[in-house]
């Protein structure tokens, strides 16, 4: 009589089910919690990345061009009366629009505004503070970006001597003819004459689309000067020079960073709270808002010609 022999148990090599427990203690197929985080972690430092370059190149750009929309009916409407009646002495505030500048050759057709720093840069060209406005006896210097906020001064390279430009105040709409474009390397043009009006455009160039050095375009007013109030300051604050950032603005990035973090904390609260779709719906614009104001101010510390 044969005896059964009992069957030897095979090992299973067979893995866990997705979502049953493993021998770590978490479900099979998930991401352990550092390298969660550390995937997250770099997806958000690429989506940061990818929306600062949006909008240094992109939504900055329309965001320039609304600004000079405004300004061109804030001048219209106050500008000419504003520097016909100022009295003697007087200043513009910073940001106030001073002027059009039209040069056809390098396409610009943009309002001027008073002060240099990276701020108002972002809204369009800027006439140096402690410079005359264009028209009256000196050297008049306004700055312009070459490619963040639509980049105003981008073809300043392209003017050569001869090419005529155009600035309007509320003096009058005076004429400039260019003389010469001046690197680092070039010499100055020669000291003005009593009663001589130069006009004088800067921006940033550089090879390989990285702005490494200045360019300064220089016109000579066609016929009379007009009389100055006076009352220029006799210097600027450093963020008012070329290639320099604006820090005062520092402690506001502060305090925006944090009320970026309580809104992406309160979003995240609120998708376990009231659902995917409601809450995606209604915390994504607010998100971007924040987002867009927090990068609005952050560019503000990089150098104002770029």
């Amino acid at each position: 009589m044969s005896v059964a022999t009992p069957a030897t148990p095979v090992a299973s090599s067979a893995s866990p089910a997705a979502g049953e427990p493993t021998a770590a203690g978490r479900p099979a197929g998930r991401l352990s919690l550092p390298v969660l985080t550390a995937v997250w972690t770099l997806a958000a430092i690429s989506g940061l990345a990818t929306w600062l370059v949006l909008y240094a190149f992109v939504l900055s750009g329309l965001q320039e061009a609304s600004s000079q929309h405004s300004l061109y009916a804030q001048l219209r409407h106050e500008l000419a009366p504003a520097i016909e009646t100022a009295p003697l002495g007087s200043h513009p505030a910073l940001g106030t629009p001073v002027a059009i500048l039209k040069v056809p050759a390098a396409g610009i057709d943009d309002v001027v505004l008073e002060g240099t720093s990276s701020g108002v840069l972002e809204r369009g060209p800027g006439l140096l503070a402690d410079t005359p406005l264009p028209g009256r006896a000196g050297n008049s210097v306004i700055f312009g970006r070459q490619t963040m906020f639509g980049g105003p001064f981008r073809q300043l390279d392209g003017l050569e001597k001869g090419d005529r430009m155009q600035v309007i105040t509320g003096q009058g709409t005076f004429t400039y003819v260019v003389t010469g474009l001046q690197y680092p390397r070039t010499p100055e043009p020669p000291a003005l004459a009593a009663g001589q009006s130069r006009l004088t455009l800067v921006t940033a160039v550089g090879s390989d689309g990285v702005p490494d050095e200045l360019l300064y375009v220089n016109a000579m007013l066609q016929g009379k000067t007009v009389g100055s109030p006076g009352g220029l300051p006799s210097a600027v604050p450093a963020s008012q020079l070329a290639m320099h950032g604006d820090s005062s603005g520092l402690m506001s990035l502060v305090l925006m960073l944090q009320l970026l973090l309580v809104t992406v904390v309160a979003v995240a609260w609120a998708r376990f709270r009231w659902g995917r779709w409601q809450v995606w719906l209604l915390g994504t614009p607010l998100i971007l808002a924040v987002l867009w104001v927090v990068t609005d101010t952050a560019v503000q510390l990089f150098p104002n010609l770029l």
